[in-house]
Formats: C-alpha cells, structure tokens, sequence
C-alpha cells in the first residue's frame, strides 16, 4: 500500500462518519423565491431579505409566490416584487436585545491600567458590550420554518451591523474580551452555543443562520475552549463537552484535508472548501454580478463555490485567493481559486487546536487520547515547516497546489504559526530574528494605523490598506511571545500604534469599526461587498487584549 493511501485510511479511519447536513430551504437557500428576489435588487444589501423572517409557513409562502408569478406573467417588475415581499415577510430577524448578568461596566481590569486616557478607552469599549447582546426569541424555537435564523440556547455578542447573528471565528477574538472583563459565564454560554450547533450539525457553521450551512470558518473552538479553562478551571465542563470538541475536529478530518507531496513526502494537510456550488444567498446577487462572465455552467458552479470557499476563509476575500492564469497575483474576483491554496493560518489554527484537544485529555485524565492528538498535533506541526516555511525569507507562506510552490507574498496570516508556536521553540531566537528582518525589509513599522492585511491594493477588502484587528493581535502576540528583545519592541510599537488609531477613530466618530485603514487611521477602510461595519465585537476584544498586554500594571 502506498504511504498516501495509508495516510487516507488513517484518518478516515478515525474520522469519517456523520454526514454535514446543509439546508434545503425552497425560501432561504435555494429556488425560485430567493432568484427571483435577489435579482431584483430591492435590497441595497442581498443580507437584507434573507434575514427576513415569513408571515406564514413556508408552504404557504410558496403557494403565494406561485400565484404571483401566473398572476405577474412570470415577469414581476420591481414594484411588484416589492409589494409581495412585504406581504410575504417581515422585517424580524428573530433576535432581541439581551443584556449579559454578569456584565460589569469597571471591572478590576480598568483599574490595574496605568495610563489615564487608555483607561477611559477601555471603559468605553466595555460598555459596548450590552449593545451587542442578543438572545434568539422563543418564537424561533417554536416555528424554525418561518426564520433563517438557528435556535440557539444561550444569549451571545454579536459582531455589530449586517451581522446579526453568531459568527464562529469572530467569538474567539471576543471570548478574549469577555473574559479579560470577567464575564465568564457569558463565555460559556457561547461556548455551549457551539456545542449545541455542533451536536444538531456536526460541525461549527460560519454562523448562526441556515444558509451558512455549506461551509464553516477557521476552526478556533478548542482555542477558545482553552481561553476560558485557563481562566475558569472548569474541568467539569469540560467533561462534558470535550466530545463535541472532539467531533468538530474530525469534521474538518473528513471534509477539508488534502495531501501535498513536497520532497518527495506527502503531508496531510488541510484547505478551504464548501459543498455547495451555488451562489451564497446572502450575497446572491453579488455572486450571481462576479461569475456572469463564464458562459460554460461548470465553470460558472466552480465559481460559485471558491465564493463559498473564501467566505469560509475568513478573508472574504483577497488577492491571497485570485489568480491569472498564468499563477500570478490578480484582482479580478471572478478569477477566485481557493481551493489551488493551501492556507498556512488554518493549518496553524487547527495543529493548536489538536494541542488544544490534547491537553484537555490530559485535564480529565484520559491519556490514551491526549497522546492521539498529541501525536497528530506534533505530525501536523513538522508537515507545517516542511510545506510552508522558507528559511531564506525567515517567514511561512502559503502553498499553491497547483504549481507546487510557495505563494511568496505578504499577507498577516503568514505569521499565525508564530502567534499559535506552530515552529521549534528551542530556537525562539533564531525564527524571531528572521521575522523581525522580514518585516523591517518591506518597512512595515511605517503604516500608522495599523498593519495591512496585505501590500497589494486589489479592492478588496482584505487587502491594502486595511487593517483588520484579529490580525493585529495574531502578529504582535506572536512576536512578544518570542521574548526576543528586538522583537519584543516591534510588537510595543504595533501594538501603541493600534490602541493610538482606535481611540483617535473612537473619539472622532463614537463607534468601533471592524477594520482600520492602514495608511491613515483618519480614513475608513476600503473595499469588499459592503460598507464598512460598526459595533464591533472582535475590535473591541482585540484593543482590550493588546491593552491587557501593554497597559495594563501586574
């Protein structure tokens, strides 16, 4: 037997099983309804109308849009469409405002920060979180046919604006928060949201609605699981729970792992995907707007899909994912391929994650599967510095499938293995030293309201000139765990630019945004399929991170 597929049996052996279950809906996910309503664009934001909830059943819905369309000569003008939309449905996404118990707005936190003016900042920015809260309404448990909305048991922070509902990776960046604010029993709420979605689903949907159920995000569960152990010592949640964390991970073993061969070794390694290859509803007319160029349907359904794909990214979307056909760097979206990359963060997040599930074993004393994962996490972490760490450039790239090579670019998700100590610790100093010479060379410290996600200026929004917070966090965490000297000064100075651009953007404009401009924190952010959003949950759990890190007297 060859070792790849030796390699296949392995994991499939351990982790093929339940099948993802995707939505359906003739109203929320697919058909005629949603076609036809999308198309027409009654809706400045294609996020509005799926958000909707129904006046009635969905098969009365459907039996009202049929008769509209003979009594319209299937061809309804705009007007007319309208007018069956609001007899139709409601503007109710099915959440209320909900204000966590345990919130405190001075929490012993404020008042270990030396600095007076980053002390009011910090206040001001726990007082967001109420206006984040939100509870799913009862009427959702009872009637789940008339929302796209997905029941969830306990009440959670929202990231702000269009995104009304629970989002897997932004929760990471906000548990932090949450957390470092006491707020522990909201965190675990949110934490037994997931569970709850991934015992009804098998996995963590990108969020809490049921179009979101063809892909999920970067898999950070366990880490935030690992966030609120450390601060509660609660081992009898996790007992249990430890099985849907388990579950989770396998889910991504089943569903998402590829094998690169690189010097003559293959590496099980895992990319983003979906399993659908249809427009994203929530962005349907959007999506329908970026492939119209492809006449052939197979190429216009691929299209759709690395749509998808790239939403379950994270980055939706950037230049790291859009390719001429010659393999060069193009920012043309309709030119999307996902799938070719190999992406070095979500290797990074999931080798922690499986450290993670490793530990958590050994918290409840079962050592036979901490070794298990353990194992894999070690396994995962050598295939990470073969396939993509270049030694001359000092820093890890993503990987090109489809040309065999690294994708040697800036981009900030380079360095998550040093944020997740995805290398060899024993020579901190060394990967320390090369990264500091890296960032130095491209005269990164220059940007003075952040750092950018990328130095390509494609017109989206993951790209120059913004800077979005999880990534500020990512790279100046990583760099001080270096304890490298140089470094460690580096991170100091990212870290007084960050804080210094969010509070002179909070003063002037009285929200926090969910991305910065790079090159002038006086500047909104730029580009991608929306206008920039506020609230913000992850912003505002990031700035209380890098405070608590600078700020912040012990």
């Amino acid at each position: 037997m060859k070792p790849t597929t030796l390699l296949i049996v392995f994991i499939c052996g351990y982790a093929c099983g339940d099948k993802t279950k995707f939505c359906d809906s003739l109203i929320y996910c697919r058909g005629q309804v949603l076609d036809v309503v999308q198309k027409s664009k009654i809706f400045e934001d294609s996020k509005s109308f799926v958000d909707m909830s129904q006046v009635n059943h969905p098969n009365e819905t459907l039996k009202n849009f049929y008769s509209f369309m003979k009594d319209t000569y299937y061809n309804p003008n705009k007007n007319q469409i309208r007018s069956f939309v609001g007899e139709n449905f409601v503007v109710d996404n099915g959440l209320q405002k909900w204000t966590p118990h345990d919130f405190d707005s001075n929490p012993q936190f404020v008042e270990r920060i030396d600095n007076i003016n980053i002390k009011e900042f910090a206040r001001g920015l726990i007082k967001i979180w109420p206006s984040l809260g939100r509870k799913v309404k009862f009427s959702v448990r009872e009637n789940p046919e008339k929302y796209s909305l997905i029941y969830l048991p306990n009440g959670f922070i929202v990231p702000g604006g269009r995104f009304r509902e629970m989002y897997y990776w932004d929760s990471y960046w906000i548990v932090k928060g949450l957390l470092l604010t006491g707020m522990k029993d909201t965190v675990r709420g949110v934490l037994e949201n997931f569970v709850y979605l991934i015992d009804r689903y098998g996995f963590v949907p990108n969020g809490s609605r049921i179009y979101y159920l063809s892909r999920s995000q970067p898999p950070l569960l366990s880490l935030m699981v690992g966030l609120y152990i450390d601060y509660t010592n609660d081992i009898k949640w996790l007992q249990k729970n430890i099985g849907a964390l388990e579950k989770e991970l396998k889910w991504w073993l089943q569903n998402r792992i590829t094998i690169v061969d690189k010097n003559r070794k293959d590496h099980v390694l895992a990319y983003f995907s979906s399993e659908t290859d249809d427009p994203r509803p929530e962005s349907y007319y959007e999506d329908i707007r970026t492939c119209a160029e492809f006449e052939d349907q197979i190429k216009k359904q691929r299209c759709y899909k690395n749509l998808r794909s790239g939403a379950e990214s994270g980055w939706d979307f950037s230049s790291r994912w859009i390719f001429h056909a010659n393999g060069t760097r193009c920012s043309n979206l309709t030119h999307i391929e996902v799938a070719r990359v190999i992406p070095v963060d979500l290797n990074s997040y999931l080798c922690k994650a499986f450290r993670e599930l490793s530990r958590f074993y050994s918290l409840i004393g079962d050592t036979k599967k901490s070794e298990q994962w353990l194992e894999r996490s070690s396994s995962w972490q050598k295939s990470i510095e073969s396939v993509f760490y270049d030694p001359e450039d000092g820093i890890w790239y993503d990987y090109d499938a489809t040309s065999s090579k690294l994708i040697k670019r800036f981009y900030l998700s380079n360095f998550t293995p040093l944020w997740s100590e995805i290398y060899d610790v024993s020579l901190r100093n060394e990967y320390a030293s090369k990264i500091v010479k890296y960032l130095n060379k491209l005269n990164i410290s220059e940007f003075k309201g952040g750092i950018p996600t990328s130095l390509k200026e494609s017109g989206q929004q993951w790209d120059m000139p913004n800077a979005f917070p999880p990534l500020q966090e990512v790279l100046i965490t990583g760099l001080l765990k270096t304890g490298h000297p140089e470094a460690r000064k580096l991170a100091t100075d990212f870290a007084h630019k960050w804080i210094t651009a969010n509070m002179r953007s909070f003063k002037k404009n009285g929200v926090m945004f969910e991305k910065y401009n790079a090159g002038d924190p006086e500047e909104l952010a730029i580009g991608g399929e929306y206008t920039v959003q506020f609230g913000f949950g992850w912003t505002n759990g990031v700035a209380l991170s890098i405070i608590d890190q600078f700020y912040v007297q012990d």
